[in-house]
């Protein structure tokens, strides 16, 4: 099986990642490991050696003569205190988040208790090292705000995370983010910082939504040759995987160019098997079919099919929903908006899930008398339809898609009625 063979089977495939399962719905092996390691978390908080090394290989020699070289952790906070992501670890405080957190630890390691425990007490360490619990009050600049940001949630709640790697084709960004040593450290805590702001949306409590859908868009993405930018995302994708557990629902990537195959294989050595069963790909040819089998088409943006706009004034609320339509191959769909009222302005968006059809606009008056106004003539259209007309009497807008190709199609609409001048007419 070649590369590229073995990421159109991942394409092809639907994989369903379910959010994390209470303790109270653990098998039997699992709740007797989850009360193991948090009485090991416990005990070691409360004697203050959370922070010290827990591989017996990185402790350093404790007999009487090198007493002096142990490190010494000074958290500056009660054993009590300790919290990471503002929850606290001391299991017998009693907070519901604390096993929401403690099983995200233990899950990432498949359950092994020493595993787990070590990866936390790594993380902590790491946390304090760094000054992580103060980086978001840190000024990184807003350069890099059009590479990585938060935008909307998919059908399950989780907030997305997208990673525009195209935006470097910009050689004054790239150099910005990875021309010297010293900048690539500050684009890794900037990344870090996007993270971490990414968590604090997240809730811990039982029930509630405690990861993140990531999306890459590799579309003009530096090439293979461009070894500061592969250096950095591998060091950047070891740091989430080691001090992030459990906070990636899935990883979708999309746009994948063909040398992406090659270079995946070799990067992927350094991906978990869990990291590795999270991850999605879609070719440029199947970007929205595969979003919307995890996001809403109103929370898709319109450059990848779906209907979200920035800053949209006329579908501001989470509640326009879409509707959806299937054209059978050779056939035609219509989308009837009434209109009841006169003096008012309809305003309507449309999508077409691959494309490749011929689409028309036009008002038909209820009054036999009256004519039919051509609003948009029929043309073929690759890109989302937003269009509004202003109503003198009543009547409907007829929406025509023919569909001239021997596939089906998926088409995704929502329409408002709105109050409106004249002048409204001229809108497109």
């Amino acid at each position: 099986m070649t590369a590229s063979d073995e990421f159109e089977f991942v394409d092809a495939e639907e994989q369903q990642y379910e959010e994390s399962t209470p303790p109270a719905e653990l098998r039997e092996n699992e709740k007797k490991a989850f009360l193991e390691f948090k009485n090991r978390v416990q005990e070691a908080i409360l004697n203050n050696h959370i922070f010290q090394p827990s591989n017996a290989e990185e402790l350093p020699n404790t007999s009487p003569q090198n007493e002096t070289q142990m490190p010494k952790y000074d958290t500056g906070e009660r054993a009590t205190d300790i919290s990471i992501w503002g929850v606290p670890l001391v299991p017998s405080r009693g907070f519901e988040e604390t096993d929401t957190v403690l099983l995200k630890f233990l899950r990432a390691r498949d359950f092994r208790v020493f595993d787990a425990f070590d990866m936390l007490c790594k993380t902590l360490r790491w946390r304090k090292e760094y000054k992580i619990d103060g980086i978001l009050d840190e000024e990184l600049g807003s350069d890099l705000q059009s590479v990585v940001y938060m935008n909307g949630a998919d059908k399950k709640g989780h907030p997305l995370y997208y990673n525009i790697y195209g935006a470097f084709k910009d050689k004054d960004l790239y150099q910005q983010a990875f021309g010297t040593e010293e900048k690539c450290d500050k684009f890794m805590r900037w990344r870090i910082q996007i993270m971490e702001k990414g968590v604090r949306n997240l809730s811990f409590m039982p029930g509630g939504v405690c990861s993140m859908v990531q999306i890459t868009d590799l579309k003009n993405a530096p090439g293979p040759t461009m070894k500061e930018w592969q250096s950095a995302t591998k060091k950047a994708v070891t740091i989430l995987q080691d001090n992030y557990p459990e906070f990636l629902d899935k990883n979708i990537f999309i746009n994948v160019p063909f040398w992406y195959y090659a270079y995946h294989t070799v990067f992927s050595r350094v991906l978990t098997q869990r990291t590795k069963n999270k991850l999605i790909f879609a070719r440029p040819a199947k970007v929205t079919e595969t979003l919307l089998k995890y996001i809403a088409p109103e929370n898709i943006p319109i450059q990848y099919g779906g209907l979200k706009r920035e800053a949209d004034v006329e579908f501001p609320e989470e509640g326009d929903k879409a509707s959806e339509m299937t054209i059978r191959g050779g056939g035609i769909g219509t989308i009837g908006i009434p209109v009841t009222e006169q003096g008012v302005r309809a305003v309507w968006d449309v999508t077409v899930v691959g494309w490749d059809v011929t689409y028309m606009e036009e008002f038909i008056p209820d009054d036999d008398c009256s004519y039919k106004i051509l609003i948009r003539k029929e043309k073929k259209i690759e890109e989302c339809v937003r269009n509004s007309f202003y109503i003198n009497e009543p009547g409907k807008i007829v929406l025509t898609i023919e569909n001239r190709t021997y596939k089906r199609k998926k088409v995704f609409y929502r329409s408002k009625i709105k109050p409106a001048t004249p002048l409204s007419n001229f809108y497109r």
